[in-house]
């Protein structure tokens, strides 16, 4: 598909509309599966996915906004209507960019999406999904995303509720050489097990309901001794435990007064909504339970920080995105525009040739002179293109598409099959519009034939 046509449109489920629960539903163990599926239904052009333990967004580009919304809704999830949010052409180019900026997530500014963008670019274009739109927009995003976490302070400090969690057990205990545990293998999760990592810790285990996700997460870790279990070993993982993180996403308690008994000393941090550990384990003798509101103090200021940053993220976004939508203009104007050179290229070559051997006939000519005219040919086209030209360029960057239609139908591409009358007197009827300075470089007889002057 060229870039001079075609819509993007897009869905999204996301935290800030659904559930836990309904993000879940959305989401495709077999992410190749599911671009392959879209990419082949007819009317679809290309493709792009992005999944998070937060979200799920398809994008397609399709010739309409309404086939596109068709085909999106035949592979929405069964999720409620105020879940799942449809986006339009520009609101989709637009959500991108905020997205990989860190303004759509969980935690504002957290750089684990731009990652997961970038996971998933690479997924799409190894597919095959992506086209000159959807390539554009996600490499935009992209960009977007590193200038704004290099130019402004929207990631600045701990205010990741995983990466805040471990500050806070940094302030209550000693990390130096502890056993870590984290409970739950999501975002959250996730944050907490590379911020754990990252501190001098001993060991990290990392208990989840699937063993695959935690061994996954211990295998991304930078860390030497990271331990994978699954949640029927997490009694062990208790025991040996100094420092725990539950950031699971169920809706009863994970963990309650009779699992940490025995745990001896051990600090324990629960990020999860709802809950995951009983309030009733803050009563046991040497476990000391930390909440969500433990976290306040960690993230307040970072949080004003950061909110003041994404002010400059956005000014930053208005920017890029009208820089996406005027490269898209000119991409569309420029391919009509060269349709038109190639058409007129094509006419000129058959027009110099027949008109060289009709004068060819009245006497050889030479080299020079058949160089002479096929430069005055170039220097027609040149200048009789050049009006069309600007209007087309014009009309794209001020998004006035009835002036690019008026001027496709004025200067039709393909300028006909045929041209009527005989190609000396066509040559005759343009050397009229040859340059002086061109003329005068011309060889007498040359310009006389041209000019259809017979002695």
């Amino acid at each position: 598909m060229s870039a001079t046509s075609g819509v993007v449109s897009g869905i999204r489920i996301s935290h800030d509309r659904a559930s836990l629960d309904d993000v879940e539903s959305a989401y495709h163990a077999d992410e190749t599966a599911i671009l392959e599926r879209i990419a082949d239904v007819p009317g679809v052009h290309e493709a792009f996915v992005l999944q998070t333990c937060n979200r799920f967004e398809t994008y397609v580009v399709t010739d309409s906004e309404a086939t596109g919304r068709a085909v999106l809704a035949e592979f929405a999830p069964d999720v409620g209507d105020h879940s799942m949010v449809e986006m339009s052409h520009e609101e989709s180019l637009r959500h991108l960019l905020r997205v990989a900026a860190g303004l759509e997530s969980l935690v504002l500014g957290e750089d684990q999406i731009l990652g997961q963008v970038r996971d998933a670019y690479e997924s799409a274009r190894e597919v095959g999904t992506l086209g000159p739109m959807l390539d554009d927009a996600v490499t935009k995003a992209i960009h977007v995303g590193e200038r704004a976490r290099t130019e402004t302070a929207i990631n600045d400090g701990a205010v990741s509720v995983g990466s805040a969690a471990v500050k806070l057990l940094d302030e209550r205990t000693d990390l130096d050489d502890a056993t870590a545990l984290v409970v739950g293998a999501g975002e959250m999760g996730t944050i907490a097990a590379h911020a754990l990592a990252d501190a001098p810790v001993g060991t990290l285990y990392v208990a989840n309901r699937s063993l695959d996700s935690a061994t996954e997460l211990t295998d991304a870790v930078a860390h030497e001794d990271a331990r994978a279990l699954a949640l029927d070993g997490l009694p062990s993982g208790l025991d040996a435990a100094d420092v725990v993180v539950s950031a699971t996403g169920s809706e009863g308690h994970v963990l309650d007064a009779e699992d940490l008994r025995d745990s001896g000393e051990t600090v324990v941090v629960d990020i999860a909504q709802p809950r995951d550990v009983s309030p009733a384990v803050d009563a046991i003798n040497g476990v000391t339970l930390h909440g969500m509101a433990s976290l306040e103090s960690v993230t307040d200021a970072t949080e004003r920080r950061r909110r003041t940053a994404a002010e400059s993220v956005e000014a930053m976004i208005d920017r890029e995105f009208e820089h996406l939508l005027e490269s898209y203009k000119r991409k569309r104007a420029d391919e009509v525009i060269s349709a038109m050179y190639e058409s007129a290229e094509r006419i000129k070559e058959r027009e110099v040739s027949e008109a060289l051997s009709k004068l060819d006939a009245h006497g050889d000519i030479s080299e020079e002179q058949q160089e002479v005219i096929g430069a005055m040919a170039d220097a027609l086209i040149s200048q009789l293109l050049a009006p069309p030209t600007k209007s087309l360029r014009d009309a794209a960057a001020d998004d006035d598409w009835t002036t690019i239609n008026t001027a496709l139908r004025l200067f039709d591409p393909d300028f006909g099959d045929e041209r009527e009358g005989e190609p000396p007197e066509f040559v005759r009827e343009m050397a009229g519009e040859i340059p002086d300075e061109m003329a005068e470089r011309m060889p007498d007889d040359v310009r006389a034939t041209m000019a259809g002057d017979d002695d």
